[in-house]
């Protein structure tokens, strides 16, 4: 056991790893070969999405317990959604070399993350792959469904909300009522935003335990699966299965195709990047629209559809969309219980069609994440079909640039403002370097006037990124970011933009020479950012199409560390 060269040295060293860790009342026998199992909790006050997670650690510590390994509890870096300011992305990163240095340098064998909210999970995944110790996931699980003048509602409602309360047919006091109605249980976002994909993205990788990514937070059987996920994490210390042995090619392939028929958030493709990069794994973007392309949408869920997470939890979960897909994945991954994916779900059931789908009859023909190519988005643009206006598919425009979000929030609602349906919005220098951080912004609510004539989509474009319970045909992730120099930097009002989906394409419509004039002019924002982590992230982070992770933390270290530290 890795734990023993701290808990198994005899003299003084053995002495200090061992006597004030008794100050907890751990009797001497614990420390005798034990597997020893970090839990890694990502609870906070701050995370309402994980504010319930000491009672699903107490759940894994039960199942560790009866597994006869020995559980430690330890915090890390938690990442709030909606708290969190300039935005959760910038610190996603930092919380996930938090985690890898926190396994790396105490005496653990294995490691079980609880995460739940956005970032929490790719952070947690990023720094436990870097080390390749044995892992597994718990996820907090979605919220109830809310309830508000008799009918459900979630997260991907607040958009509604927010274009009604902006027209006058929402007042405040309905705006606050639907506020308290809203997040009416514990438990991450309801709906099939970026929470619940990354909930669905650790179980369809073989990361986390069946129906991981369902089960509501509220339901007991969370932490039900939070005590088998418990005992499951001494066996893969037993038989030494890593992230390495699970984290093939071929479980990621799986968890795009899985994510197209979840109708899964875009955020998905940089952090499956991100996770890659770390795995060593040869993985781009075009990778996701190729494998998205031949799958269908099953999973009628908001954004893209009517339903909630817990609603597909009651249909069959997540094994009945896997099962469904069969035909699709490589059904011969493994995953941390011992058994391929398709074993863990040889026989899964659908109890609800209008809920899940198949593929003979889907829910909708087109889904996953359509990737875009072109002038002004050379390494790429991505775009969520299923959440997009069909009649915006093809379009051709006049663009309508704001040059950074406070020029946004200045000018957006402003009556002389030179725009109209057709019109196509740019955002600009909303990007990893650029804002920094690359928050969710990029699906603009439409200006008021817009709104006033009835409309409710425009073709959006940014080099930022959307809430996974966001929906529109919005244009995301382009890259190079304007920040950088990238051609979204060069366009201006009155410019015509060209958004082709079946085609791929996103075209400015302005020459190359013309281009290179407005690039001799071009001069990066000064963001006033020098010193700790906001200046090194804005030094070395990576394009969008590349995951936004740090340069320098691509790969790993492994577990080993040669220096004791007395």
């Amino acid at each position: 056991m890795r734990s023993q060269e701290w808990f198994g040295r005899t003299g003084k060293d053995g002495f200090i790893y061992r006597a004030w860790m008794k100050n907890q009342g751990f009797p001497h026998h614990l420390f005798e070969g034990k597997p020893v199992i970090g839990i890694c909790n990502t609870w906070s006050e701050l995370t309402p999405c994980n504010a319930h997670f000491r009672e699903l650690a107490e759940a894994v510590k039960r199942g560790v317990w009866e597994a006869g390994g020995f559980p430690l509890e330890f915090p890390v870096m938690s990442l709030g959604e909606c708290q969190i300011k300039p935005t959760a992305m910038l610190f996603r990163n930092l919380a996930s070399m938090d985690v890898e240095e926190s396994i790396r340098g105490n005496s653990i064998d294995g490691v079980v993350l609880l995460c739940g909210c956005d970032k929490t999970t790719p952070s947690l995944v990023m720094g436990a792959c870097s080390v390749d110790l044995p892992t597994l996931v718990v996820s907090g699980g979605p919220m109830l469904a809310g309830r508000y003048q008799g009918r459900k509602i979630g997260t991907s409602d607040l958009w509604r909300f927010a274009e009604d309360f902006k027209t006058g047919q929402m007042s405040q006091a309905e705006f606050v009522a639907a506020e308290a109605c809203m997040a009416r249980s514990q438990g991450h976002c309801a709906v099939m935003g970026t929470a619940s994909t990354m909930a669905a993205m650790v179980e369809s990788l073989g990361l986390a335990l069946p129906d991981n990514a369902t089960i509501p937070a509220a339901d007991s059987r969370r932490k039900v699966l939070a005590h088998l996920s418990g005992m499951q994490a001494v066996e893969l210390v037993k038989a030494n299965i890593k992230p390495s042995d699970i984290l093939t090619r071929q479980a990621f392939e799986n968890a795009i195709m899985v994510n197209a028929a979840l109708g899964g958030s875009t955020n998905f493709i940089i952090h499956m990047l991100a996770i890659a990069g770390r795995m060593g794994v040869d993985l781009n973007i075009d990778d996701f629209d190729r494998l998205s392309a031949q799958i269908p949408l099953l999973a009628n869920l908001q954004p893209s559809g009517e339903h909630f997470v817990e609603d597909l939890f009651y249909a069959g979960g997540l094994p009945a969309i896997i099962r469904e897909l069969r035909q699709f994945l490589h059904n011969d991954a493994m995953t941390i219980n011992g058994h391929t994916i398709g074993e863990n779900c040889a026989e899964a059931k659908c109890y609800d069609p209008t809920v899940i789908a198949s593929v003979e009859k889907p829910f909708k023909p087109e889904s996953g994440i359509a990737v875009l190519k072109g002038n002004l988005c050379p390494n790429g643009a991505v775009l969520k079909p299923s959440a997009a206006s069909p009649e915006l598919m093809q379009h051709t425009g006049r663009a309508v640039v704001f040059e950074n979000i406070d020029d946004y929030k200045a000018r957006v609602d402003d009556p002389d403002l030179d725009i109209d349906p057709s019109c196509v919005m740019v955002l600009k220098n909303v990007g990893p370097r650029g804002y920094p951080g690359m928050p969710e912004v990029g699906n603009m609510q439409l200006p008021a006037k817009i709104l006033a004539q009835g409309v409710h989509d425009m073709v959006r474009i940014s080099d930022g990124r959307m809430s996974g319970t966001g929906f529109g045909t919005v244009v995301l992730h382009v890259s190079p970011e304007a920040a950088v120099g990238g051609n979204l930097a060069l366009v201006r009002d009155g410019d015509l933009i060209t958004l082709d989906v079946d085609k791929r394409l996103l075209h400015l419509h302005v020459d190359d020479e013309e281009l290179a004039r407005r690039l001799a002019s071009f001069q990066p924002v000064a963001l006033g950012y020098d010193r700790g982590y906001v200046g090194l992230y804005i030094r070395h982070v990576t394009q969008a199409h590349e995951g936004a992770d740090l340069d320098f933390l691509r790969g790993g270290s492994g577990p080993v560390v040669k220096r004791d530290s007395h």
